[in-house]
């Protein structure tokens, strides 16, 4: 009997448990962007193991604090619902221009909403396999997108649904689009909940 419990649960899936999977997951995608395109010294970053891998977590205290308030957020976001992508953009701090942008569309079942207690089938190791694709994409993505020159500073955005209000200490702003870019769309993943298509646009050589 204790063996056939444990079993249901593991395939099935809240909204409240895909939720906690897709804002780790991208927490540890903006450490690890961040990291290979060197926005952050390498010192400021530490080893660790996560979903069978071994990638990389901030050290640095502001930069930690700073992930962790937006994604706190963009957490309860997600929750609801409202989330439609998470961008994550590069500016050249000499030319002010827009290098490079990390774009995670988002999907959610929005029907399952109106019942908080409500579960979807879902494989758990298949939703940590699909994850570990897309961190291995990143971590190699040295290897096919241009290298950085100058030194750039990153933004984080997040798209919503219109109804949903902006919250105290977040601003509106444009989308902050790569001119004249090229556009590589990475794997994607679902928890069966929510589903995040990541793409990656840079400026053309």
């Amino acid at each position: 009997m204790a063996s056939c419990v444990e079993q249901a649960t593991e395939s099935t899936i809240s909204l409240k448990g895909s939720t906690k999977m897709v804002s780790e997951f991208f927490y540890y995608a903006i450490n690890s962007i961040l990291y290979q395109r060197g926005i952050y010294p390498s010192e400021s970053f530490d080893t660790t193991t996560k979903y069978n891998l071994k990638i990389v977590e901030t050290c640095d205290d502001k930069l930690k604090e700073y992930l962790n308030n937006v994604l706190a957020q963009l957490e309860g976001w997600l929750e609801e619902c409202d989330v439609q992508k998470l961008v994550l953009v590069m500016q050249d701090l000499e030319s002010k221009q827009n290098v490079e942008r990390w774009s995670f569309d988002v999907t959610c079942d929005k029907s399952i909403k109106s019942d908080p207690n409500f579960t979807k089938p879902g494989d758990l190791k298949q939703v940590q396999r699909g994850i570990q694709d897309v961190i291995r994409q990143v971590v190699s993505s040295i290897t096919f997108l241009p290298i950085l020159e100058s030194a750039c500073s990153f933004d984080l955005l997040v798209y919503c649904d219109q109804e949903v209000s902006t919250p105290a200490g977040w601003d509106e702003t444009t989308g902050k689009l790569v001119i004249d870019s090229e556009d590589l769309r990475l794997k994607s993943f679902t928890t069966s909940i929510h589903s995040v298509v990541p793409t990656v646009s840079y400026r053309r050589t």
